[in-house]
């Protein structure tokens, strides 16, 4: 059974390669995505191919819902997006593919049925269909190679509907284990380092002194250094003071 989460159906229409359709499951299913609608496709359905390339998506192919007409597949829509590169001379809204996935998220938390078409490989999606849709996703793609793989189409937009529904964090560091050094650890180094240089004539000249010990406080600062980091550091100086001394 499809999860319970509320999302958009994917329609594809007249896909022409099973290995695309399977390869559509698995772009869907990587963002939590499992209403998936197809509509003629060329070699029949099911279809050995399109299982094989799902792999452990495949329960994607085996709830999907057939149809014989794009009508038929979004007639239970209320709103319906149709992605295509090209534009055919219909006045429609044209959104970039994140500006309509976070469009459609609304539309389907306020509890619309909302559909997105993807269209044949070789052609793409023809004016009959997207005559039918509200609305037109547009990838910023290379206007001298703007086609795109069904399976890719599929992939970019269920990435921009995860963004659009999930929280997504920008970045992060994977600390494995490890925890940031405190400021008194960091001070704590930048003393230890500065009595050893120091006493080894470092800051030479005398009127230069200070304003290296400042500019070596401030690259202390500039590293973002784990407590182990910390650690590692006072011991390579002590062993480096122990060698010298031992010489």
């Amino acid at each position: 059974m499809p999860t319970g989460t509320p999302q958009p159906a994917f329609v594809l229409i007249r896909p022409q390669m099973g290995e695309n359709i399977g390869a559509a499951a698995r772009g869907m299913w990587n963002f939590g995505l499992d209403r998936m609608r197809v509509v003629n496709p060329r070699d029949g359905w099911p279809n050995s191919k399109a299982v094989a390339m799902a792999s452990g998506a495949g329960r994607l192919l085996d709830e999907a819902q057939l149809y014989d007409t794009t009508a038929d597949a979004i007639a239970d829509c209320s709103y319906v997006y149709a992605t295509t590169a090209r534009p055919r001379g219909l006045t429609k809204p044209v959104l970039a593919p994140d500006a309509a996935m976070a469009e459609a998220a609304t539309r389907v938390a306020r509890g619309e049925k909302v559909a997105v078409l993807f269209g044949p490989e070789r052609t793409g999606m023809e004016n009959e269909d997207i005559a039918r849709a509200n609305a037109i996703i547009t990838v910023p793609v290379n206007p001298d190679f703007p086609s795109l793989n069904l399976a890719q189409c599929v992939l970019l937009t269920g990435y921009e509907w995860r963004r659009a529904t999930e929280t997504v964090m920008p970045g992060r560091v994977e600390m494995a284990g490890a925890v940031w050094a405190e400021q008194i650890e960091i001070e704590k180094l930048a003393e230890h380092y500065e009595t050893q240089l120091d006493e080894a004539g470092f800051f030479f000249p005398d009127h230069k002194a200070e304003s290296m010990k400042l500019n070596l406080r401030n690259l202390w600062s500039r590293m973002p250094m784990t407590r182990a980091d910390v650690q590692t550091l006072h011991g390579v100086l002590r062993q480096m003071v122990h060698w010298a001394k031992a010489r």
